[in-house]
C-alpha cells in the first residue's frame, strides 16, 4: 500500500458510547479511504479490565464489533480499510470475532491486530494493578496495511498513531520522515474526538447554525504526501469545521510546543491554520522531531469503595442549614464501628434569592466518602443519611437515596524503555512482525518560552465582562492533571491575552488551582495559552475527585469568571 496523491481518512468514534450510526454515516456519506475509531481512554482501560476479570475473553469494545454487523459489506465494497483501537485489552479476541463475523455474513475480509502493549505481566505484583499498557506508535499499524489487511484492530496506540500509521503505510513515509509524520499525527489528534472537530463542545457555537449543531458530522482529513492535511467533513453533515473549531481539538490535553509520542514528536508551535474554504481548514508548517526513547504506560488499580450523596438545601439560612447537615453526619461517623477514611463536603450555592422556581431556590451540599472497605462506605453512610430525614434541617430532602457504595479506580502513568517492550503486527496471514524501536530518539525537553506580543495600545478604558467575549477555552483531563487550552479569537485580543493571563492570573479566576502547580505554554501560531493544572483531578477521572472529574467544563468556566478587558476588545 505505497501511493500518492491525498488519502481520505475520517473518524467513526472519539470514545467508547460515541453514536453508534456514525460508521455508517460515514461510509455512505463520501469518499474515503481509511476509516479510523477510537474507543480508548484511561477510564476506558479501567472499564475494560474489569470486564477481562469477569471473562478472560473479553477485553475489548464490543460496540465496535456491533457497528460492523451491517457495515462491514459496505466497507469492503467501497474498498475503505478500518484502523481501530477497539481491541484494547485483547486485540486478538476481536480481530478473531470479526473474522468469524465475516464468515457468518459472507464477507471475505482481511483482518490483522497489533500487540505488544499488555505489559501486565511486568506489573503483575504491584498490589492492585488491573491494567498496564504502553502507548505505542504507527508503526504496527503500517505494517498491517501494507500487508494488505482491510481491517486492523490495535489494544493501546496512540490516538493519533491510527492516522499516521496509515498516513505512513500509503505514502511509503521511513520512520526518519519526521516532518511528514509529525504533520500526520497532528491531523490525527484534530481527528480523535470525532465532532469535537465540527462544532462539538465548541466555545462559541452560537456563531453557527443551531440546526447544523445538533447533528455534527463526523470529521475526515486529506492528508497529502508531505504530511500536510485539510480538516473537512462530508458535504451535507451538521457542524462547521473553521480555524477556531481546529485550534479547540488542538488545544485539548496537549500541553507544550513539543508534543511527544512514540513515533514522533511533533511541534505544535509549528502549526498553521488556514481557512481553505467552508468547512475546509489546511494545516501544514508541521515540523517534527525524533521521539523520546521511552514510552509512556498507563496503569489502572482499583483504589476502594465510594458513596455519595447530595442534600438539598432550600431557601434562607444555607450556610448554617450545611453546617447542620454535616456535624449531624461527621457525629454519626464518629458512633460508627468504622468511619469512612475520607469524608470530602462541597457547598455548590446554586441557589437564587427570591426565586420563582423552587430548585432555582436550592443549593447542593455533597459528601463523597472513600475508604478500602466497602462496608465502611454502605451502610455507615446511608444509614447516617436516611436517619436526618425528620431531624435536620427545614425541607431536609436528598437528590437520590445513596446507595452501598462502588468501587473507584486510580490512573498512573509511568515511563518505560521503548526498547524494552514488543511492537508487534500479526498479519493477514497469520504472520508476526516484531517492529524495531526507533532508529533515532531524542530526550524530551520543554522548549524555552517564545517571545510575547507587544501588549495592544489602548486609550485606557476598560470594562468589566466574562472572558469569554474575547477567548475561547476547551479542557480535559491527563490522569490527575487538567489541561485548559484558551486561544483569542483575533490579533488584538492575543495581544493582550498573553500579558494578562498568566499563571498566577488563572489560580485567581480559579481558586481551586490556587496552590497547585500550574504550567503555562504559550504558542504564538494559534494565539494560544495551554495550561496544565497538576493534582486538579487527583487521581484521574475514575477515582471521581471533583464534580467535574474529567475537568471538561473547567473552560468555560474560566470564560465566565469576569476581569478587566480593553474596551476596544469588546
Amino acid at each position: 500500500m505505497t501511493g500518492g496523491g491525498v488519502l481520505r481518512v475520517g473518524n467513526a468514534s472519539g470514545f467508547y458510547g460515541d453514536r453508534f450510526d456514525a460508521v455508517r454515516e460515514m461510509l455512505t456519506g463520501g469518499p474515503l479511504d481509511i476509516l479510523t475509531g477510537d474507543y480508548l481512554a484511561e477510564l476506558t482501560m479501567l472499564i475494560l479490565g474489569r470486564d477481562r476479570l469477569k471473562d478472560p475473553a473479553r477485553g475489548y469494545a464490543k460496540t465496535f464489533l456491533r457497528q460492523l454487523e451491517d457495515t462491514l459489506g459496505l466497507a469492503v465494497e467501497r474498498g475503505v480499510r478500518i484502523v481501530t483501537n477497539a481491541g484494547g485489552l485483547n486485540p486478538a479476541g476481536l480481530a478473531d470475532s470479526i473474522r468469524a463475523l465475516a464468515d457468518r455474513i459472507g464477507v471475505p475480509v482481511r483482518v490483522a491486530h497489533v500487540e505488544g502493549d499488555d505489559l501486565m505481566p511486568r506489573y503483575a505484583g504491584r498490589e492492585g494493578v488491573l491494567t498496564a499498557n504502553a502507548y505505542l506508535g504507527g508503526e504496527g499499524i503500517t505494517a498491517c496495511l501494507r500487508a494488505g489487511a482491510d481491517v486492523v484492530v490495535t489494544g493501546r496506540v496512540t490516538d493519533a498513531a491510527l492516522v499516521s500509521g496509515a498516513a505512513a503505510a500509503h505514502f511509503g513515509w521511513a520512520s526518519t520522515d519526521h516532518d511528514r509524520l509529525a504533520g500526520a499525527v497532528v491531523a490525527g489528534h484534530v481527528l480523535e474526538c470525532g465532532t469535537q472537530a465540527t462544532g462539538g463542545n465548541y466555545s462559541f457555537f452560537t456563531d453557527h447554525d443551531a440546526n447544523t449543531l445538533r447533528h455534527p458530522g463526523f470529521p475526515l482529513a486529506e492528508i497529502a504526501a508531505d504530511g500536510s492535511s485539510v480538516i473537512t467533513k462530508h458535504p451535507g453533515t451538521g457542524g462547521a469545521v473553521t480555524v477556531g473549531t481546529v485550534t479547540a481539538q488542538l488545544l485539548y490535553e496537549t500541553a507544550g510546543a513539543r508534543y511527544a509520542g512514540p513515533d514522533v514528536t511533533a511541534r505544535l508551535d509549528t502549526v498553521r491554520l488556514t481557512q481553505d474554504g467552508t468547512d475546509r481548514v489546511r494545516i501544514d508548517g508541521v515540523r517534527g522531531e525524533a521521539p523520546p526513547p521511552t514510552l509512556k504506560v498507563g496503569l489502572t488499580r482499583l483504589g476502594g469503595w465510594r458513596n455519595a450523596v447530595t442534600f438539598v438545601l432550600t431557601g434562607l439560612d444555607i450556610e448554617a442549614k450545611a453546617a447542620l447537615v454535616r456535624e449531624q453526619m461527621e457525629a454519626a461517623f464518629d458512633a460508627a464501628e468504622r468511619r469512612p477514611a475520607s469524608a470530602e463536603w462541597t457547598l455548590a450555592r446554586t441557589d437564587h434569592p427570591d426565586a420563582a422556581v423552587q430548585e432555582e431556590a436550592s443549593a447542593l451540599l455533597r459528601l463523597v466518602v472513600r475508604d478500602a472497605d466497602q462496608d465502611a462506605v454502605g451502610r455507615v453512610v446511608s444509614g447516617a443519611a436516611v436517619e436526618l430525614a425528620l431531624g435536620s434541617v427545614p425541607g431536609f430532602h436528598m437528590t437520590a437515596p445513596p446507595g452501598k457504595g462502588e468501587p473507584y479506580g486510580i490512573f498512573e502513568a509511568e515511563y518505560v524503555a521503548a526498547a524494552d517492550v514488543p511492537h508487534i503486527a500479526v498479519l493477514p496471514d497469520g504472520s508476526r512482525t516484531e517492529l524495531p524501536p526507533p532508529a533515532e530518539t531524542r530526550e524530551f525537553t520543554p522548549l524555552a518560552e517564545p517571545p510575547l506580543p507587544e501588549p495592544p495600545t489602548h486609550d485606557g478604558t476598560f470594562r468589566r465582562a466574562p472572558l469569554g467575549l474575547v477567548a475561547g477555552a476547551r479542557s480535559g483531563d491527563k490522569g490527575g492533571s487538567a489541561n485548559v487550552g484558551v486561544w483569542a479569537r483575533t490579533d488584538a485580543a492575543w495581544r493582550w491575552l498573553a500579558h494578562e493571563l498568566t499563571a498566577d492570573r488563572l489560580r485567581e479566576l480559579l481558586p481551586e488551582a490556587a496552590g497547585l502547580p500550574v504550567t503555562r505554554h504559550v504558542l504564538p501560531n494559534l494565539r494560544s495559552l495551554n495550561f496544565v493544572i497538576d493534582g486538579l483531578l487527583g487521581a484521574g477521572v475514575a477515582a471521581q475527585a471533583r464534580f467535574d472529574p474529567q475537568a471538561k467544563a473547567v473552560g468555560e468556566w474560566l470564560r465566565a469568571r469576569h476581569l478587566d478587558i480593553p474596551e476596544v476588545l469588546l
